[in-house]
Formats: C-alpha cells, sequence, structure tokens
C-alpha cells in the first residue's frame, strides 16, 4: 500500500516525509486542483527528500481540453524535468467529447524520458472510464491513474473503484484513488476496493483545509492505519 501527500511548498514535502509518506505530489494552485509548480521550487523538494516527487504538468486549469500550444507548453515542463531530480510528471488530455486525448499523449509521451507517469483525474470526465483505462494501458510510461472512480468523493464510489482495480488487473497500470478521502473510514474503503495506492491533500493539512500546511502527525496517523490494514490483509 503506497501512500501519496499532496505538497506545494518543500515544508509540506519535508511535513509529508516526516509523517510517512511514500511519494509526493509537487504542485501549486491547490484550490484549482493543481498546476505546474516552479522548477526551482521542483529542485529544491527533489534534493530535500528521500522519497519520489511527482510533479504536476498542467498548464491550466480551464479544462482538460489542450490546444496545440497548450501541448508545446507542457512538452516544454516535461523536457526541464528531465533533469531536475523529479521521479515522475502527472498530466492528463481528454477530447471534447469525453475520451482520452490519444492525440496529446503521442505529442507528450516522446517528451517523458524516463519519468513516470501519473494520468491524474481528468480520468474522472470521461464517458467510459473502463475503454480510457484501456487506452492508457498501451503506453508504457503511464504508471497509474489518478482517480475517484467517477464525479463523486471516492469514499462514495467504492463499488466503481473497485471495477476499476478489478480492471487495471489486465494490464500495467495501477488505480491511485484520491479525491474525498479521509481517516475516517479509509480502513473500509481500502478494504472493499482492493486499491495498492491512496492519495492524500486536505485530509492531512492542519484543520482539513487546502491552505493549511501538512500535518505530519496526521500523515503519520494515516500511515499507520494504512500498514495495518496491509498487515491485516497478508
Amino acid at each position: 500500500m503506497k501512500l501519496e501527500i499532496i505538497a506545494t511548498c518543500i515544508e509540506d514535502a519535508l511535513a509529508a516525509e516526516e509523517g510517512g509518506a511514500d511519494r509526493l505530489e509537487l504542485i501549486t494552485a491547490i484550490t484549482e486542483g493543481g498546476l505546474t509548480p516552479g522548477i526551482g521550487l521542483v529542485r529544491q523538494v527533489a534534493r530535500a527528500v528521500s522519497i519520489p516527487v511527482n510533479v504536476m504538468v498542467r498548464p491550466h486549469s480551464r479544462s482538460f481540453i489542450y490546444s496545440a500550444h497548450d501541448l508545446d507548453t507542457m512538452a516544454y515542463e516535461l523536457d526541464a524535468l528531465a533533469d531536475s531530480g523529479a521521479a515522475g510528471a502527472v498530466l492528463g488530455a481528454i477530447t471534447a467529447d469525453g475520451r482520452v486525448d490519444e492525440r496529446a499523449l503521442e505529442r507528450l509521451m516522446p517528451h517523458v524520458g524516463a519519468l513516470e507517469v501519473t494520468f491524474h483525474r481528468a480520468f474522472d470526465e470521461l464517458e467510459d472510464q473502463a475503454a480510457a483505462l484501456a487506452i492508457l494501458n498501451r503506453y508504457p510510461q503511464i504508471k497509474r491513474v489518478l482517480t475517484s472512480a467517477g464525479p463523486r468523493p471516492a469514499l462514495e464510489s467504492a463499488r466503481a473503484m473497485r471495477a476499476l482495480v478489478d480492471a487495471s488487473g489486465k494490464g500495467h497500470v495501477l488505480i491511485l484513488a484520491g479525491s474525498g478521502l479521509r481517516l475516517e473510514g479509509i480502513e473500509n474503503f481500502v478494504r472493499q476496493t482492493k486499491v495498492p495506492e491512496v492519495h492524500f491533500g486536505s485530509a492531512v493539512r492542519y484543520g482539513g483545509q487546502a491552505l493549511s500546511p501538512v500535518d505530519p502527525a496526521a500523515v503519520r496517523a494515516l500511515a499507520k492505519v494504512l500498514q495495518e490494514e496491509e498487515k491485516g490483509e497478508k
């Protein structure tokens, strides 16, 4: 069981690592769902922590439908990440009719290099998630999908999440459950869905507020629950 924590600054990153996080998603503009952070911050965080740092590559928050100019920007960002110390990139693109934008992926994947890719919650705006998962499995660089299994919070979508986890067994792309997860109820959620990885943001921040710092004690409590649940499953 892997625990990924959102970080927006170096203090968040250090607190998440102190609490026992397995991986970071580094972003800026958390209240907009996350945008690409500056390369200076990426380098600083990657040097400061020993856990993998996956970096959001998202040029704006208007939508997940991208123009050629947007894709050029994303390609430049991926190039910049190549020697930043980042472990991965978090990105996603869809079409106006609710499908994975394969044109965008074909444009971006050559710039990924050694980075592993997470397809982000653009996935939750797709019409057919099972079909989308099959498409993403065609790209070896894409290692996981961050999803709440639809438009509702993940805790309210356990049945759909389990279906995605089952479908993911047919390929290499893992399911990373996120959005609306809380310490309360996480054991039952993991038990029901069998998700291998979970993603937390506001729930591990002081006061549960998106703009508050990461609380290492909250991360520690969550990591302990997940470890105990994993042991119970074995």
